[in-house]
C-alpha cells in the first residue's frame, strides 16, 4: 500500500534517508558528509504537513515504510520557457534487504498517476553520476535524460 507520510514515520524515514546519504558519500566523499541526512525532525515534519511536498510511503501490511519518494510540486518560472506544473522527485529509496521486490517502480507508478491527477506535465528528478543501479532502473521506469549538469572541481 502506498499513502502519504505521517510524523509517525519520521524515524524510519530518517532510516532511509541515511540509506541514501552513505550511497551518495560513497560515490562523492567530496561532497557529502558522511553521518548526515537530508533533513532533520523539524524539516520532516514541515514537509509532511506541506500539499507542495508530499512524501508518499511504501508500507507493509504492518504499516511499517519500506520505501519512500520525496516529491516537490513546482512551476517553470523562467520567462523563456513554456509554463508547466511539474512533480520533481527529490529523493526515493528502497529499504536495503526489500529491493527488487518492485516497491521502487510501485512508488514510481504512483507518482506518475498522482502528478497526472493533479495535472502536471512531467516527473522530473536528478541522478548523481555513478549511481548506475538507480540510472537503470529510472531508464526501465521510462525516464530519458533532459539535461546534463556539468562540473570542474577548482584545487
Amino acid at each position: 500500500m502506498i499513502r502519504r507520510a505521517k510524523e509517525k514515520d519520521i524515524n524510519t524515514l530518517k532510516e532511509l534517508l541515511s540509506e541514501v546519504l552513505n550511497l551518495h558519500y560513497n560515490i562523492r566523499p567530496d561532497i557529502f558528509a558522511k553521518g548526515t541526512t537530508k533533513y532533520d525532525d523539524n524539516d520532516l515534519k514541515e514537509i509532511i504537513s506541506n500539499d507542495a511536498t508530499p512524501i508518499f510511503v511504501y508500507v507493509d501490511s504492518k504499516d511499517e515504510v519500506l520505501g519512500y519518494a520525496f516529491c516537490q510540486i513546482k512551476v517553470t518560472t523562467s520567462i523563456n520557457m513554456q509554463k508547466h506544473k511539474i512533480l520533481y522527485i527529490d529523493d526515493l529509496c528502497v529499504k536495503e534487504g526489500m529491493r527488487g521486490l518492485h516497491i521502487g517502480s510501485s512508488l514510481i507508478d504512483y507518482v506518475k498517476a498522482y502528478a497526472k491527477k493533479i495535472g502536471c506535465y512531467e516527473v522530473t528528478l536528478n541522478v548523481w553520476e555513478g549511481n548506475d543501479n538507480a540510472k537503470k532502473f529510472y531508464n526501465n521506469m521510462g525516464f530519458k535524460v533532459k539535461e546534463t549538469q556539468m562540473e570542474i572541481i577548482l584545487d
